[in-house]
């Protein structure tokens, strides 16, 4: 951290020159802005916040930084759970979130230009007004486009659309030393030369600043049904899953999760919504399902064909949410799970690693005879359809310093197993500065190598959110 420079009265002064007003100061700097939604990877006060507002302020500002050497770390909503926008080097905080214009559709072509601080949610209904749907769907609604493309976080959908990188078409993008370019273009293909659009998403804030967007829309499904399918048990749970496939269906989601956490959501809610029992019997767990189609014909023909395979295969029921209060109500709960876990947790880590689909149920058997060995206790879900599981590792009683040991000991065995079965350390969360050490064992010294020499190209002065992904300070 030596390598860089405080800011300084002069520093300030050029700064103000930029985005008059809005330079903000030692206490007057939101405490937020010290953190994400994981503090259990430490917390640090910028010196400096700018709320900026255009493309050509971000680059003034660089600009300035570069010049004197002054780390930069770029947040949007701090909604992430890894660190990723700690400014663990002090510096400047360059906030996104008041970029948030939804700047126009080509809905000739079905797409739309964003500011990267459009929220995920106001994305989503506004597009639906226009006829469209913007695929991506991670369970935080309130994270910013830019963040979401920044992780590639792609949420539940992501079974039948894929991932957030497939809607990403173009971006505008401010390089570390104040210049602006242009990634992409608003095509359905390309080969031409390397694929920088494609550096830059999952890069996390290290390569550049995403300043606009023009992301991919589709025609909006004409009806949506959702399934709630509860089990006696994880195991009879999960095994359905690649059976979706197998039998030609094309679910738009598929969640898995335990009573146990959703108990716990449940009560953040104040609203019960699932079963907890079944004709007497004890539900364990669930699959919470969605199908959309052209026609409510269809997917009444799909529901059928579901529930028989279901029941079949041992669900003890199926029960159709085909209202939108009803659907509503199932998808709050489950996008509830982390508030209720941390309006309930006072220790808390987590990772999001993706396995194979088929190697889900070997997986969820290791890690919890695996945690059998720790004091913290296990909740976790998942989005079954794509094989990403969120583990979270919880305390009220553990002191903090022996938390952080044993989470340590248990990622490392967690993160050995992820890889042993062909899966990555994270499916959408990013590394962040809170994984940086598990990616570099995970794979291997010639990629961290390559990615090391990749960040230097892009950051040669290292200014652009230090100490992470693929660096540690």
């Amino acid at each position: 951290m030596s390598q860089y420079n405080p800011v300084t009265p002069e520093v300030i002064a050029e700064l103000e020159k930029v985005v008059p007003g809005r330079v903000v100061t030692g206490a007057e700097v939101n405490p937020d802005y010290a953190r994400d939604e994981m503090p259990i990877y430490g917390t640090r006060m910028p010196e400096v916040s700018i709320d900026v507002l255009t493309t050509e302020e971000v680059s003034g500002i660089m600009q300035v930084c570069y010049a004197h050497n002054i780390p930069v770390t770029t947040r949007g909503s701090g909604t992430g759970l890894v660190g990723g926008c700690t400014p663990i080097c002090g510096g400047v905080v360059l906030c996104t979130s008041k970029m948030n214009k939804i700047l126009g559709y080509d809905l000739d072509n079905f797409t739309v230009d964003v500011q990267p601080g459009v929220l995920l949610q106001q994305l989503a209904d506004d597009a639906m007004s226009h006829g469209c749907m913007y695929p991506p769907d991670p369970g935080e609604k309130l994270a910013t486009l830019g963040g979401n493309v920044s992780t590639n976080a792609s949420g539940m959908r992501g079974v039948k659309y894929g991932a957030t990188r497939d809607y990403v078409l173009a971006m505008t993008v401010v390089l570390p030393d104040g210049r602006i370019t242009r990634m992409g273009a608003a095509v359905s293909k390309t080969s031409s030369g390397y694929s920088l659009i494609n550096l830059m998403i999952g890069s996390e804030g290290t390569l550049g600043i995403i300043t606009e967007l023009t992301l991919k829309l589709i025609p909006a499904p004409k009806a949506t049904i959702s399934l709630i399918v509860p089990f006696e048990d994880l195991a009879a749970c999960i095994s359905m899953v690649p059976k979706f496939k197998q039998n030609h269906l094309n679910p738009q989601a598929i969640e898995f999760f335990e009573k146990e956490i959703l108990i716990t959501s449940e009560e953040y809610l104040g609203k019960q919504v699932f079963p907890r029992k079944v004709e007497g019997a004890e539900v364990g767990a669930y699959l919470l399902l969605t199908f959309d189609g052209d026609s409510q014909e269809e997917l009444d023909n799909i529901v059928e064909q579901v529930a028989e395979m279901l029941l079949e295969e041992g669900a003890m029921d199926v029960l159709v949410a085909d209202t939108p209060p009803k659907m509503k109500d199932a998808w709050a709960a489950r996008s509830s799970f982390l508030e209720g876990i941390e309006e309930q947790t006072k220790l808390l880590d987590e990772c999001d690693v993706v396995v194979p689909v088929t190697r889900i149920p070997e997986y969820v058997v290791y890690v919890d005879e695996l945690a059998k060995n720790y004091q913290f206790r296990l909740q976790y879900f998942g989005h079954a359809g794509d094989g990403n599981l969120h583990i979270y590792t919880c305390s009220n009683d553990m002191e903090r310093e022996e938390f952080l040991r044993q989470v340590d000991d248990f990622w490392n065995k967690v993160y050995a197993k992820t890889m042993e079965l062909g899966g990555q350390i994270s499916g959408e969360h990013g590394i962040g500065m809170g994984k940086v050490k598990y990616l570099a064992e995970a794979v291997g010294e010639a990629n961290i190598q390559l990615m090391q020499g990749i960040k230097k190209v892009f950051d040669p002065k290292m200014i652009l959110n230090p100490g992470k992904v693929c660096y540690s300070l």
